[in-house]
């Protein structure tokens, strides 16, 4: 039988438990893949706290994204076939189509044959980066190339993904990370400027870089008190996308920037993108485009085998990374 990682109560990376599991046929609308690699969120350990949106049914799958190869194909399901090497678009159910094991039934309509040149490490580290950043800065924002964007939390996957995206249309990046110790690292991931924001004034450093006309898009994981100087910070007429809430303190709203500034804050999730087939294939041709191109290129940190997923959600929870963190099968 497959091995499955389950939880079976809310708590630390010991509730993950690694299991033998029947897995039952793809429904029709579904194909089953044999996973060869799984890339691991936030999302995925907020939903193991008891801290995410989505609410578990004991015992629970979890996980979001994988590659590997197409073992059973739904009655209904047209364009692929056993043996198609493939990559998942993160569905809207942590659970329902838990990637974390060796087996998984998922949604045919959220499946890719990405490019040849990728391994299952990379493929499986592209969708929910790519269409998180994707949704917000060009679906969203409509980011151009005359634009400056802040991209706050700048060292996880998704915000590296953020700095590729804008690059594909040319806008330049200002990344936000608590202290020095990543803005090497950061500036070689592509970001344009790295401002510190527990040694450099926020608003000040984005008004030098940008001669005084402020950032028209900020994309930011937090929330927070940050909010404040990010939208101090913010160009006349900008937009602020929230898609996370990191932080575990309140977020004020900051009125009389937003008032002053005619600013947009708007809460942002991918499933936005996910949940309309037109923007989702909007989604798909972008992010195909720019990894065929070589301008989106993923970038991981680290990878565990499947044994080791209690250490690998160790690693992403000490805030160590510069990117993804895989989870090889």
């Amino acid at each position: 039988m497959p091995r499955i990682v389950r939880i079976h109560d809310y708590g630390g990376p010991e509730v993950l438990r690694l299991e033998e599991l029947e897995v039952s046929e793809p429904a029709a609308d579904e194909v089953q893949i044999a996973v060869k690699a799984i890339g691991i969120n936030r999302a995925e350990v907020m939903f193991r706290n008891h801290a995410y949106l989505q609410e578990a049914t004991f015992p629970s799958r979890l996980g979001y994204e994988a590659a590997g190869v197409v073992q059973r194909v739904g009655a209904d399901v047209e364009g692929f076939s056993q043996g198609d090497a493939v990559s998942l678009v993160p569905p809207l159910d942590i659970a329902k189509w838990g990637t974390y094991g060796e087996v998984a039934n998922v949604p045919a309509r959220l499946l890719v044959k990405h490019p040849d040149t990728l391994s299952f490490e990379q493929a499986a580290a592209v969708w929910m980066p790519y269409v998180t950043a994707y949704g917000a800065l060009i679906d969203q924002a409509g980011l151009t190339r005359d634009d400056f964007v802040i991209v706050t939390a700048a060292s996880s996957s998704v915000g590296i993904a953020a700095f590729q995206v804008a690059k594909q249309v040319g806008a330049s990046v200002i990344a936000t990370t608590r202290t020095s110790a990543k803005r090497d690292a950061l500036r070689a991931a592509g970001a344009d400027h790295v401002i510190a924001t527990e040694e450099e004034d926020l608003p000040e450093r984005v008004m030098e870089i940008t001669q005084g006309q402020g950032a028209r898009v900020v994309f930011d994981p937090v929330g927070g008190p940050a909010l404040e100087p990010l939208t101090a910070a913010m160009a006349t007429g900008g937009i602020l996308l929230v898609y996370g809430a990191l932080s575990p303190e309140a977020s004020p709203f900051p009125l009389f920037t937003v008032l002053g500034k005619t600013l947009t804050l708007k809460g942002y999730l991918y499933s936005e993108i996910v949940s309309d087939d037109a923007r989702l294939d909007g989604a798909k041709r972008f992010i195909l485009e720019g990894l065929e191109a070589g301008v989106l290129k993923p970038t991981i940190t680290r990878t565990f085998p499947l044994e080791q997923i209690q250490e690998a959600h160790r690693f992403l929870e000490s805030n160590q990374q510069v990117g993804k963190v895989v989870v090889t099968v």
